[in-house]
């Protein structure tokens, strides 16, 4: 009788330990850095994924996709939208039916405000100039939708090494008038000076825009883009793979610009990403 109790009760210990282990699916989720300012990229790195399949995370009405970033690990790239309010946001992550969650928090930032006073013709635009404004920003907001296959080769590059004239995020007040915030940098630069991809990926685009003049966009894949602007001419065309640090274009004043210099942007899904901040990623 005792050895059919101590039988019972060794497989009601085996039955529980089943129940209650942990998953061989288990992970683990942080993000880096913890704390960001609106427009600064942050990573969701998972571990431990073991047979967990596909992961992916949702932050803010986006979604992110992973990369393996070695044994047991994979790897997000996020931002933090430049609209987004002070606060802690959730971030899920799921992999096969596994989920987790992180957080977020982004800190309040007080953007630089540039005051700008111009004629009234340059800041109206005439109808025609309207309609193509509008194109040109459905042609660009359909490129931030492509999710193709990791392209770049480690950590971002400046395309220019010289002084930034200005900084991301800055308001600008034309008129004493919001118009927008300044979504990119811009790089001081000598006309024809030689403009350096960012890093390796795709040429998606190669045209003169009306307000960017000649305008260069690469896809390095999932949903990052760099954006290249006033060129003086492309030194690359439309659906060429290019290597990073491979010469792309050069400086120019090309579009709505009053001097030679570099617009340079980044991309994460459609958001604006703090270019600078942006390079120190490491990738």
């Amino acid at each position: 009788m005792m050895r059919v109790i101590v039988l019972f009760f060794s497989l009601l210990l085996l039955c529980a330990g089943t129940l209650f282990a942990t998953p061989a699916d288990a992970f683990q989720v942080t993000t880096d850095p913890q704390t960001v300012s609106p427009g600064d990229p942050f990573l969701i790195r998972i571990t431990e994924l073991s047979k967990a399949r596909h992961p992916v995370a949702f932050f803010a009405g986006r979604k992110f996709m992973f990369v393996t970033c070695g044994d047991d690990c994979a790897i997000a790239v996020c931002a933090a939208d430049l609209a987004l309010k002070p606060g802690k946001y959730r971030i899920m992550v799921t992999a096969g039916e596994r989920k987790r969650r992180a957080t977020i928090t982004v800190r309040r930032h007080a953007p630089a405000v540039m005051r700008i006073t111009l004629p009234p013709d340059k800041v109206t635009l005439s109808p025609d100039d309207m309609r193509r404004v509008e194109r040109e920003e459905n042609l660009l907001k359909a490129l931030w939708i492509e999710q193709a296959e990791k392209m770049w080769d480690g950590s971002f590059l400046l395309p220019l090494q010289n002084e930034v004239s200005t900084q991301f995020g800055v308001k600008r007040v034309i008129n004493n008038k919001t118009v927008s915030f300044h979504r990119g940098i811009d790089i001081r630069g000598k006309e024809g000076e030689g403009v350096r991809a960012s890093n390796s990926g795709r040429v998606v685009l190669a045209e003169e825009l009306y307000f960017g003049g000649n305008t260069l966009v690469i896809a390095h894949g999932m949903g990052i883009f760099t954006v290249y602007m006033h060129l003086d001419s492309f030194g690359t065309n439309k659906g060429k793979n290019v290597s990073k640090g491979e010469i792309i274009g050069f400086v120019g004043s090309t579009g709505r610009s009053t001097g030679p210099h570099l617009h340079f942007g980044v991309k994460v899904q459609d958001a604006s990403v703090n270019p600078v901040t942006f390079m120190e990623l490491k990738l």
